[in-house]
Parts: structure tokens; sequence; C-alpha cells
């Protein structure tokens, strides 16, 4: 069993775990039950009807938020000539070849996204074993393997993000603040639950979004309404 302090127990009473909140309500009980003071995450969890050890059953995606994160997002670029140009332009934090390379190999892993133009994944394929292990490698079905820097670096500064089913069939994804309003918070929610449904692989058998819970970082978990996230997001 799981041992929680007085802080989270605390906040646990607020929550009801036999209801289903309307998701307003679920947000604005999530910014309540975060105890701690720094400008917590409010993060979704989101259960699939899928079996992802088939590859016909596995989900992942990128979605835009309208509102972003909260967090500042640090991007590196792998690329070179007039590509290398483009992302320094479009306000990469890092950019280079194998010089970039050579210095992740050494050790610096300081960045959140790493982007790569397709002629480069030559050498950046050295990085597997570094970058993979930290879910960081650049990839296809991500879009971080891409001929379009400027709007890949755009995207994921504003509020890109990635969602990807683990291996209990569980979609973990950090929406947003609990400094960020409710509207805010629950235009995030939305979109995000729309493309996970949008997401749904061709495997996929019967009841495709089981259950949604949302929880601010260190807080209980609250159990959100399916169908009136899906509403709002076709609102």
């Amino acid at each position: 069993m799981p041992h929680h302090g007085k802080k989270y127990l605390e906040a646990a009473k607020l929550v009801d775990p036999t209801r289903v909140y309307p998701p307003a309500e679920a947000i604005e009980l999530s910014r309540q039950t975060s105890y701690p003071e720094f400008d917590a995450s409010i993060e979704a969890h989101l259960k699939l009807g899928v079996d992802p050890r088939h590859a016909d059953q596995m989900v992942r995606g990128t979605v835009v938020l309208p509102h972003g994160t909260g967090k500042v997002v640090r991007v590196i670029v792998f690329a070179q000539g007039d590509k290398a140009q483009e992302a320094m332009r479009a306000g990469a934090d890092e950019v280079g070849a194998e010089d970039l390379v050579k210095r992740i190999e050494a050790g610096w892993l300081d960045f959140d996204v790493a982007l790569a133009a397709p002629d480069t994944m030559g050498m950046v394929g050295r990085l597997g074993r570094i970058l993979g292990r930290r879910g960081l490698m650049p990839n296809p079905k991500s879009g971080t393997i891409t001929f379009d820097l400027e709007r890949a670096i755009r995207e994921v500064k504003a509020g890109r993000v990635e969602f990807k089913v683990d291996k209990g069939a569980i979609i973990h994804v950090a929406f947003g603040r609990k400094s960020f309003s409710e509207q805010d918070l629950l235009e995030n929610l939305a979109v995000l639950v729309d493309a996970v449904n949008r997401a749904r692989p061709s495997g996929a058998k019967g009841q495709y979004l089981r259950t949604l819970s949302i929880s601010p970082t260190m807080g209980p978990g609250i159990r959100v309404d399916i169908p009136q996230v899906l509403a709002a997001a076709a609102a």
C-alpha cells in the first residue's frame, strides 16, 4: 500500500472516489486539491480499451494545446546547411549536427524536445540508446523528424505535446498548470481527449475511451465524464 502524507490525505477528503465529475467541476477541484506551494501541473490519465502489445492497437500522436502547457520548452534541432539556419531563425535553443551528437554522447541532456531534419538521422541514430530511454529520440510518428522545422519548432514552443499509450493501456499527459484559468484548462483537456479519440487504432474493439481521471502533481485523482469532455471539444 502506498503511504500518503497528511496534506495528501486532507486533499483526498475533498474528492468523492465513487463520483464521475463534470469537466469544469473536476478541473476546479483539481486546483483546490493541489497542495504544493509551486505551480503544479494538472495531468490527464486516460485508460483505453486497447492491448498495446499488438501493433494495430498502439496509440500515439501529438496535439497542440490551445493554451500551452505553462512550461518553457527547450528545443534542440539536428540540422545542417540551410535547415540549420531555418531552425535558428525559428527559435531553437540549440542547433547542430555532428557537433551536437558528440555533445550529447559526452553527457549533455539539458533539453526537453529533440527535432531532426531527415538527412541528419544517419548520425542521430547513434544516440538511440541515450535518447530512446528518455523518450527524446526523434521519431516520424511524433512529428519530430521533419524538413518543416520552422513549423515544428513553433508548435512545440506553443504547447505541442506527445501522447503515447503505456503497457497498462493508459495515456498520461500534463495539460496545464493550476495557475491556468478554469476555462483554459477545460479547453486544453477537451482538445487533448479529442485528439486521443481521433487516434483510435484500427485494431481497437469495443469501448475505446474507458475512463478519464485528472490530478494535480502530488494530488488525488478525480474521475471526469468523458462524453461531456468530447462535447466541449465539439462546441
